[in-house]
């Protein structure tokens, strides 16, 4: 499969599944709501964000919406020989913001777009270049930066900690511990992934597994009341990131006869 773009509106109603190459959803017109395995977030015109490839994402439309969706099998042309370092733009899920060169590029792909035939033999050759230079730029914005020792802020990992146990229950965003940290969401991010060794996500995603692995232990809630207690938007969302991360479902645990299943923690 060709990575591929499109320009369509998102459904209004609440829809989910995940698929086997990573996506780009960007805001055009309007705004959507999308929650990527326990990561939520908003997009907005002139925004968007990182889906990779088998995340279990839920999404709605809001309202009157149009948005361009970029396709990326990981072996496409994107991707692939002498683009293979784009490949971590996907590491994890990801919300960001276009500044004013990508804002002007995005009005070049939405023109470029309207006025392409469908199935035109050309097509998917420049839908691929079109791809590769956005992915170029966005990587060069959200690259990791130096070492620490050569500057970079260290981010106060207890304070943080203590920010999102008392905010488990809302969709934090990464945007969110950014500001908390009074940092740039870029910025934030670079220096977490450096001092922490995970993206923020990754981070903030393990913390909601476990609290709910010790709400599953420990109380008799159900699923529905854990997932909302920790930041997913349903017992689904809950139940498809753990079975990601820990190789069973959610009821597993409270099973007799499974005293060795805590040994596959993330």
């Amino acid at each position: 499969m060709p990575s591929a773009l499109h320009l369509f509106p998102l459904d209004t109603i609440t829809k989910h599944h995940d698929h086997d190459y990573h996506q780009i959803v960007i805001g055009v017109d309007g705004n959507a709501e999308f929650e990527i395995e326990g990561l939520g977030g908003s997009i907005a015109p002139l925004s968007g964000c990182i889906v990779p490839a088998n995340h279990v994402h839920y999404y709605e439309g809001v309202g009157i919406n149009r948005h361009l969706i970029m396709n990326l099998p990981s072996d496409a042309f994107p991707l692939a020989g002498q683009h293979h370092e784009f490949a971590r733009l996907f590491d994890a899920p990801l919300f960001f913001s276009l500044d004013a060169s990508l804002t002007r590029y995005l009005d070049f792909l939405v023109q470029e777009l309207s006025h392409m035939m469908d199935g035109a033999p050309q097509q998917l050759v420049h839908h691929e270049l079109m791809a590769t230079t956005f992915l170029s730029c966005l990587n060069v914005r959200l690259q990791p930066a130096q070492e620490l020792s050569n500057g970079q802020q260290r981010i106060n990992l207890a304070s943080l900690d203590r920010y999102i146990q008392q905010h488990l229950s809302k969709r934090l965003s990464v945007a969110d511990l950014a500001r908390h940290a009074c940092l740039s969401e870029a910025h934030f991010t670079d220096c977490f992934r450096q001092q922490a060794g995970v993206t923020p996500y990754q981070y903030l995603l393990t913390k909601r597994l476990r609290t709910a692995q010790h709400l599953l232990l420990s109380t008799r809630l159900p699923l529905s009341e854990i997932a909302d207690q920790t930041g997913f938007s349903s017992q689904s969302s809950l139940s498809h990131a753990f079975r990601r991360s820990f190789g069973h479902p959610p009821s597993a645990l409270r099973r007799p006869t499974q005293p060795t299943i805590l040994n596959n923690a993330p």
